[in-house]
């Protein structure tokens, strides 16, 4: 009895952090990400049957970018002001709403309208990030980012699996839109949910509709200048992010389309491929978020930047076992760059400015994602099916490099 009560004592030391908002965010996170990534495993195939092509997957994925970069910066301003918690709650649930574009499309044009809206709705990205860091204690960020990729990778394991067997049995376009119904399901639970978070802003101002939009102007600026009152290591991770997000908008318009279309590989044999991606997240989840409050969170970063480079040759000349190794490689690369990045800016934020540098953050790093897409499918359809693959190992160099020279860890801590 005592080894088992040593053992409880062990895990509440270990995980009692996951309570209140922090145990409700994880909830809705397992439902969302699973019915979020249960389309997303065929989606460019599903653009391509609409009539679209590499150019026209990158330019709806840059117009979801651009919009959930325009929403970042009054997004983070809205947050701090008037709390986190029915930003999130109503967010979600237009996100809900938004599938039913996905759901109904005719023509690759429908799509548009869609992703446009779902981009809106990630106004609420900075308060997501703020009411993490707001919930849990500052020498277990680590382990919370971690548990974020890990809760992320577990409930979107089987979707993969799932999304291959119905594309066997249904089809492409049916299995797609049941797929975008399920989705608007899991965000109508999620938003449900979301709604018993405890607002971590004290004294959040009333809301007022007419005043938040005359304060956009003001929250553009304030956002901008929200660097001047921040460490100079900031600065420059937000930089390094930027050349990251335009390296990973590269591939992405074009990484479902060159897999199936140039390596010849099965529409459901990719579907275990993308599996081996979220188990590696599943494996490596607990043990990165101890590695990174243990040794901090550059080294983290910079093993993150150089697997980002090593995954290139084995995804551009693969078959299907080197996919597989490419794939265990992005889902490490995912869970490090995601959980250290986060628990670094966290660390060098304070808490006032959370809001607003996270949606400084957003803001740049997702029109940087957009120029990569619009870049990547044009590359993809006029030059070269392997450029957007190249070309992200390329712009993935000077983004660690800012990394190694010029980050230096805080001695303090922001709470």
């Amino acid at each position: 009895m005592a080894g088992l009560s040593g053992i409880a004592g062990k895990l509440k030391d270990e995980f009692g952090f996951i309570a209140g908002n922090f145990a409700i965010m994880i909830a809705s996170w397992l439902v969302l990400d699973f019915a979020s990534e249960l389309p997303f495993t065929y989606y460019p195939l599903y653009i391509e049957a609409l009539g679209g092509t590499a150019a026209t997957i990158g330019l709806i994925g840059a117009v979801e970018a651009i919009a959930r970069g325009i929403v970042q910066i009054p997004g983070g301003y809205l947050a701090d002001k008037y709390g986190r918690k029915w930003l999130i709650a109503s967010m979600t649930f237009v996100a809900a709403f938004a599938r039913l574009f996905y759901i109904f499309a005719p023509t690759w044009e429908w799509i548009l309208v869609g992703a446009f809206l779902v981009g809106i709705t990630n106004i609420y990205g900075p308060a997501l990030m703020a009411i993490v860091a707001d919930s849990v204690p500052k020498e277990k960020r680590g382990m919370a980012f971690s548990l974020i990729n890990l809760i992320a990778s577990v409930s979107t394991t089987p979707a993969p699996l799932l999304a291959g067997v119905l594309y066997a049995r249904m089809g492409l376009i049916p299995s797609m839109r049941l797929g975008y119904a399920i989705a608007l399901m899991g965000f109508l639970v999620a938003a449900l949910l979301r709604l018993r978070l405890k607002e971590t802003v004290e004294k959040p101002a009333k809301f007022n509709i007419g005043e938040a939009v005359a304060t956009v102007p003001f929250s553009l600026r304030e956002s901008f200048g929200v660097w001047r009152l921040l460490p100079r290591a900031a600065f420059v991770f937000f930089v390094s992010n930027l050349f990251s997000s335009f390296a990973i908008g590269l591939f992405q318009p074009v990484v479902t389309l060159y897999t199936v279309n140039d390596l010849g590989i099965d529409p459901v044999a990719f579907s275990y491929i993308m599996t081996a991606m979220f188990v590696t997240m599943i494996i490596v989840a607990i043990p990165s978020g101890k590695l990174i409050d243990k040794i901090g969170r550059k080294k983290p970063l910079i093993i993150a930047g150089v697997a980002s480079i090593v995954w290139v040759p084995l995804l551009v000349w693969g078959d299907f076992w080197r996919l597989i190794l490419a794939m265990t490689l992005a889902g490490l690369l995912i869970v490090l760059f995601n959980s250290a990045g986060n628990t670094l800016f966290a660390d060098l934020v304070p808490r006032e400015h959370r809001g607003k540098a996270n949606g400084a953050l957003g803001f740049w790093s997702m029109l940087a994602m957009s120029g990569g897409q619009i870049a990547g499918g044009w590359l993809y359809d006029n030059v070269n099916h392997q450029l957007p693959f190249w070309g992200e190992a390329i712009m993935m160099v000077p983004s660690i490099l800012l990394i190694v020279f010029f980050i230096r860890e805080p001695e303090k801590v922001e709470d």
